[in-house]
């Protein structure tokens, strides 16, 4: 399974017209896209809330949710659970990390939890989900503070809690990949790719290795980001008068992709199926 990280509707409206078969929604794009902020434990459950809303709403495709720390005690975790189901997330992935320690998913974390801590939370989470078909993934990002080992460890305690997959980030060696892969080979297990990271997979590699699902955090945002600068430089060299904008070789075509993007046609139908009446 494939997954990008969709950032707002849009970007999901495109993910869903390519074909993929889910997305997810990661704190780090989300918060940057709709905050300026980065992924440091700066956003609250509301705020990470009023972001994925209109993201979800805007497709059918199922989606993997970023659930931070639960954002709380147990009982702050199945409020999180509550809302996030009722907005129509298929999976949610909660971390061991320390929270006022928090760093994002490419950047080695500064601190862990107990496992005994963050067990009761998987374990909350686990047992209070209305929907069984809810995944619930273990995150552990103890990779870089305590070793491979002492990730087992971890996960084999948050699999007893019944989580339904796991999630070791930070892996820095293929030897390392091929160990999880074998350890986990009969349970559902994610691998995140960073663009410019230690390793850089294909697909079809990290599946032959036991992964059954591989995030793409911030491939689409990084891309979008200099296509936007980019597209602005053009615009202020033009306004300046050095130089003429490069014209899109298919305006025409990229208009008619913005409308179905945005199911204008849709609601053009529906404006004259009542002004008929």
């Amino acid at each position: 399974m494939v997954t990008p990280s969709a950032y707002d509707a849009f970007t999901v409206r495109i993910i869903e017209r390519l074909g993929f078969k889910a997305f997810a929604l990661g704190g780090s794009t989300m918060l940057a896209a709709r905050y300026g902020l980065p992924d440091l434990g700066l956003a609250a459950l509301g705020e990470m809330v009023e972001t994925a809303r209109d993201i979800i709403a805007a497709t059918d495709l199922p989606c993997i949710m970023d659930g931070d720390d639960g954002y709380g005690d147990v009982k702050s975790v199945v409020r999180m659970m509550r809302i996030y189901e009722d907005m129509g997330v298929g999976a949610v992935v909660i971390e061991d990390q320390i929270r006022e320690a928090k760093q994002p998913g490419e950047t080695k974390a500064r601190g862990v939890v107990a496992i005994d801590v963050i067990s009761q939370k998987l374990r909350a989470a686990v047992e209070t989900r209305t929907n069984k078909d809810t995944m619930v993934i273990a995150r552990c990002d103890a990779y870089g503070l305590e070793g491979l080992d002492a990730c087992f460890r971890r996960c084999d305690a948050y699999l007893n809690v019944g989580v339904d997959g796991i999630f070791i980030t930070g892996i820095s060696s293929v030897e390392d990949l091929v160990r999880v892969g074998r350890t986990y080979k009969t349970t559902y297990t994610i691998a995140n790719m960073i663009e410019g990271g230690a390793l850089w997979l294909k697909p079809s590699e990290l599946a032959d290795l036991g992964f059954s699902q591989v995030v793409y955090p911030n491939f689409v945002m990084l891309r979008a980001m200099l296509a936007v600068e980019s597209a602005l430089k053009e615009l202020q060299e033009f306004a300046n008068g050095r130089a003429e904008p490069k014209i899109l070789s298919d305006v025409g075509g990229a208009r008619n992709t913005f409308r179905e993007l945005v199911r204008e046609p849709e609601w053009a139908n529906l404006e004259k199926r009542f002004q008929r009446i």
